[in-house]
């Protein structure tokens, strides 16, 4: 019985098929009577698409490949392992680094970073525009409809202008506490700056996109070696911390030594014909107190030349396998694919309209009229 309710006549079939056919050919059908409208819509289409790809400024992009090597040799064959070998001491053991290589992209996107970034001298392509970053920021270009959405803000700075004096209005950066402007500027460099690793291989990649190729590889230099600083000064500070202490340490030790070497002779010369045996005795001790001044003096001296060692050991190497370069080619959407989006775009939304929106749309009206009524 379940497969006489599933069967279908032959002649069923074939003519839902051909009510299927039917009714695609009524779409081409109606298709080619609103073909004066699309035509219409595609030079609408046209117009807008070259409104909105001629709105649109350049972007270009900037790219820099690192390839960092961090300091720190576990298996104890670094300079500071060395000068301690040579010395007679122990081979260094290995730290635990809070920085790892990964963070370079979190560093980059970080606010502190970014803020260091604004006072960097940048210079366009046709050297027009000699300044700051933070400036060049202001004379960068925006699509005319930005300016229509910053219209209320914009007319807003300019009453607080005409109402207060220029010399006030001047503050010096606070990181703690950005004004709008700062706060959006630094919004926008965290999207056009950006750091990605390869876990895998550690490969560190840094894009700067900005309207000028010439600023915008300026911008991923001063990027990469404001990175590399940042990470040196971290690894390095914990051992130029050591190395300031054990020099502290080191002119102390040799102070004392210097003091019971002086005490130790003066007493010897002072005596050297006495025969006593307290005077022995004393000269014993003088030089016993010497010879321990000279034993921390000398271990101080080996532990600070270690230690200037190690600062150069902690040191991270980056190997730049792609530096910047000026780009000569936009890296935004091309205005042709703008223009030939817009269109198609165009042409979809006025046949969409055509053939179903229309006629749904008066059938809503009706019914909302009817039930006015």
């Amino acid at each position: 019985m379940s497969e006489n309710k599933n069967y279908q006549h032959p002649d069923v079939q074939e003519a839902e098929n051909d009510e299927l056919e039917i009714d695609w050919m009524e779409i081409l059908r109606k298709i080619i009577t609103i073909r004066k409208t699309l035509y219409k819509a595609a030079g609408v289409g046209v117009v807008l698409g070259i409104i909105i790809a001629l709105s649109i400024p350049k972007q270009y992009t900037v790219t820099v490949t690192l390839s960092p090597e961090m300091g720190g040799d576990s298996k104890g064959g670094g300079l500071a392992s060395l000068a301690s070998s040579f010395l007679g001491g122990g081979a260094s053991s290995s730290s635990n680094d809070a920085l790892n290589v990964t963070l370079a992209p979190d560093i980059v996107s970080s606010t502190p970073f970014i803020l260091e970034l604004f006072n960097t001298r940048v210079q366009t392509l046709d050297g027009e525009i000699d300044t700051t970053l933070v400036t060049y920021l202001d004379e960068q270009k925006g699509p005319w409809w930005g300016y229509i959405k910053s219209a209320p803000s914009m007319a807003i700075k300019a009453i607080k202008s005409l109402l207060t004096d220029r010399t006030d209005t001047i503050s010096i950066l606070n990181p703690f506490q950005l004004t709008y402007q700062e706060k959006s500027k630094v919004e926008y460099l965290k999207k056009q700056i950006v750091a990605e690793i390869d876990t895998r291989t550690g490969m560190t990649t840094i894009n700067a996109t900005l309207q000028d190729p010439k600023v915008a590889a300026i911008i991923a230099d001063s990027v990469v070696a404001k990175l590399q600083q940042y990470i040196i000064d971290y690894r390095i500070k914990k051992a130029k911390e050591d190395c300031t202490y054990l020099e502290e340490l080191y002119h102390e030790r040799q102070q004392e030594y210097y003091k019971a070497q002086s005490k130790y002779a003066h007493y010897f010369d002072s005596n050297r014909n006495i025969a006593f045996q307290s005077v022995r005795a004393e000269q014993e001790r003088l030089q016993n107190d010497m010879n321990l001044a000279y034993q921390v003096y000398s271990q101080v001296a080996q532990q600070l030349q270690v230690a200037r060692a190690k600062i150069q050991e902690e040191k991270p190497v980056f190997a730049v396998v792609e530096p910047a370069t000026i780009p000569l080619f936009p890296s935004n959407t091309s205005r042709k694919v703008i223009l030939l989006g817009v269109t198609i775009l165009t042409i979809c939304i006025t046949g969409i309209w055509q053939l179903i929106g229309k006629h749904y749309f008066r059938k809503i009206k009706s019914i909302i009229s009817n039930k006015i009524l």
